[in-house]
């Protein structure tokens, strides 16, 4: 097939990208967030094409799978083509509702034409769709490899924006966690934040490495003992699985989709800092425990979020939108 799809969320693109298909990726000359064609940071198959958008409509897509509510009238403006009517299509719901799940309307709800897929369980539950056709197809992620060392007695964590998305990120918590032990996050926007606790304690326990291509991240990440997850709401991070993945165990917070996708061997999650703090010293002090449970963290990653899977279940959405089977 011949899908277009933004460039939007970067991790779930390169899994997503790893199909037997064309991905067609709108252009813009300022790569835009509605035209940044090919990731630069994550390596992605020769299979994903920029497209200028002036040029979408002769590149004839055959399916759309869209992300964000306004990419409908994108899609109708650069092609001439109705997502869902004249062009099959699919909404990504990425995220888990950002306000209180009782009265959270999905911006797509009651519509018929585009069904939404949300990536956990738990997203489709907690979002109104109406009547709305709705699935779930959850993560995938290229596996890294097992890159766990441990040998850096610190907690990592990866967390982009922390000043802005300060409460839903969890980092406050994360500082607090500063405080006590060494932390170093990686993300984008970090930087901010060590310049804004600087010379506080917790800004003496933290240390912030800025944007790194993912491939260094996955070897620099694994060095650490533990994989701290401290977002108290939102759809569930694919760093959490790729640091499953490559081998760490979790320190989180028990919110959303997180208790399904980290088993109770695979780390400790819990409401109490002091409940993760405890772990983490214990984990510092006992390495051969964190490496045991870094190893199931990634059998679990690997049988419950593992690419082909991933992939299969995505061809199977994507022949039935295209051959116009209620999914």
């Amino acid at each position: 097939m011949r899908i277009l799809v933004w460039h939007v969320h970067g991790s779930w693109s390169t899994a997503f990208l790893q199909g037997d298909h064309t991905y067609l990726l709108p252009l813009l000359p300022d790569r835009g967030p509605d035209g940044r064609g090919r990731a630069r940071t994550w390596d992605w198959p020769a299979s994903a094409v920029e497209v200028p958008v002036e040029q979408l409509g002769a590149a004839a897509p055959d399916v759309v799978v869209l992300q964000r509510p306004h990419e409908r009238e994108l899609v109708e403006r650069w092609t001439g083509l109705r997502p869902g009517v004249d062009l099959p299509a699919v909404y990504v719901e990425h995220d888990a509702p950002r306000q209180g799940a009782a009265g959270s309307r999905h911006p797509l709800a009651d519509q018929r034409d585009i069904p939404i897929a949300h990536v956990t369980p738990f997203n489709r539950t907690m979002w109104d769709c109406g009547d709305a056709r709705t699935l779930v197809v959850e993560h995938g992620v290229v596996d890294p490899g097992y890159r766990y060392t441990g040998e850096a007695p610190s907690l990592g964590a990866v967390v982009n924006e922390p000043v802005r998305r300060w409460r839903v990120a969890g980092t406050d918590l994360l500082l607090r966690c500063a405080t006590e032990l060494p932390v170093h996050l990686h993300g984008m926007g970090v930087a901010a934040l060590a310049a804004q606790v600087a010379g506080t304690p917790a800004g003496a326990g933290l240390t912030v490495l800025e944007d790194l291509p993912q491939a260094r991240l996955h070897e620099v990440l694994g060095r650490h003992r533990a994989y701290l997850h401290p977002y108290r709401w939102t759809s569930l991070g694919l760093s959490l699985i790729e640091a499953m993945l490559l081998g760490m165990p979790v320190l989180a917070l028990p919110t959303t989709a997180a208790p399904e996708a980290v088993p109770a061997q695979a780390g400790v999650l819990s409401s109490d800092p002091d409940v993760l703090l405890a772990a983490a010293r214990r984990w510092l002090a006992d390495p051969a425990e964190a490496r045991d449970r870094g190893l199931a963290a990634r059998e679990h990653a690997l049988t419950a979020f593992g690419v082909g899977r991933f992939l299969t279940d995505w061809d199977a959405v994507l022949s039935d939108v295209t051959a116009g089977v209620s999914v």
